[in-house]
């Protein structure tokens, strides 16, 4: 069926073929970087592609023999270290962000559980521990004499 036809059984009410969309959104699997982390890694982006043009640019005017090389390549080697430290700043952004809000912790992460296990076993020393103690208050004599004062029974 072509485009004529298409036209003529949709203007008379024939069958109507359903539209389709675009795209379909999709839920994201990843959570939403934080704004200065995404900031910065925007402001690394640029600087990083600026970097690279530069770099060409001074690799083709070296090929060509053009007077631009040499300022080129001076302006690379500063550019790459801009770059260089554009990418830390991201790092540094990003552990910084961490360590002020926090990290989002999932039930079943196995921190959590490592934890409630050491909890646990702190609590089963601790309580030894207290009936250790406990016990040597009374004394080992009062033992022994608590086993003498029981009634015998036939």
């Amino acid at each position: 069926m072509d485009t004529e036809e298409r036209r003529s059984t949709s203007a008379t009410g024939g069958t109507r073929i359903p539209r389709q969309p675009l795209w379909v959104e999709e839920p994201a699997v990843r959570r939403r970087m934080p704004d200065p982390v995404r900031t910065a890694a925007v402001r690394a982006v640029l600087v990083l592609s600026l970097t690279i043009i530069q770099a060409m640019v001074a690799l083709l005017s070296t090929i060509t023999g053009s007077w631009l090389a040499f300022p080129m390549m001076l302006s690379s080697v500063g550019s790459t270290v801009v770059a260089t430290w554009a990418v830390l700043d991201v790092w540094v952004t990003r552990q910084v962000w961490n360590q002020r809000n926090g990290v989002v912790s999932v039930p079943s992460s196995s921190a959590r559980r490592l934890r409630r296990e050491r909890r646990a076993a702190r609590r089963v020393a601790r309580a030894a521990e207290r009936e250790a103690a406990r016990i040597r208050r009374r004394g080992a004599s009062s033992l022994s004499r608590a086993g003498a004062r029981a009634p015998v029974r036939s």
